[in-house]
């Protein structure tokens, strides 16, 4: 059976049941991996995700098959620089390109003067830190919190990038 096209729009807060319920069934794999069962994603709740849809700075865009929201990722604009977060696809559907369509999205999206864009991701995620690498982000630094580590990856935009 053959996918339908992804519909990449930015999510409204008409779209955050499915939101909150599509992070969480994403992230739990994570938590799993790392032994944290406490990581933000999993522990924000509905009201908090409302919220945070409606914030100045932060664009969330959300990947549609049909009715079906099976990718999001949130987008936080402070000055020249744009930060990725809260990256999801939907379990049954990971390792089909969906997360790859989904960064190639923000570029378009991310307003005028935006120079850099950085993202975060489990130092042990590899999966994840090489999907980042073939979309031209480059390793940065590592930095603990907690009992995790996370690996900071930046992609230089412009014409010195």
């Amino acid at each position: 059976m053959t996918q339908p096209d992804l519909e990449i729009r930015e999510v409204t807060v008409e779209d955050a049941g499915e939101l909150l319920t599509l992070r969480r069934a994403a992230f739990v794999t994570e938590a799993q991996q790392y032994g944290d069962p406490s990581i933000p994603p999993l522990t924000q709740t509905y009201d908090e995700l409302v919220e945070d849809l409606q914030r100045d700075g932060v664009i969330t865009l959300g990947g549609w098959y049909g009715h079906r929201l099976v990718g999001s990722i949130r987008i936080l604009v402070e000055g020249t620089k744009a930060t990725l977060g809260r990256f999801a696809v939907a379990p049954d559907l990971q390792g089909r390109g969906l997360g790859t369509q989904l960064l190639e999205a923000i570029l378009p999206v991310l307003p005028e003067g935006i120079e850099e864009v950085w993202v975060f991701t489990g130092r042990d995620s590899l999966h994840n830190i090489a999907m980042y690498a073939k979309q031209g982000y480059e390793h940065q630094h590592d930095q603990k919190a907690g009992d995790l580590t996370y690996a900071y990856l930046r992609k230089l935009l412009g014409a010195d990038a």
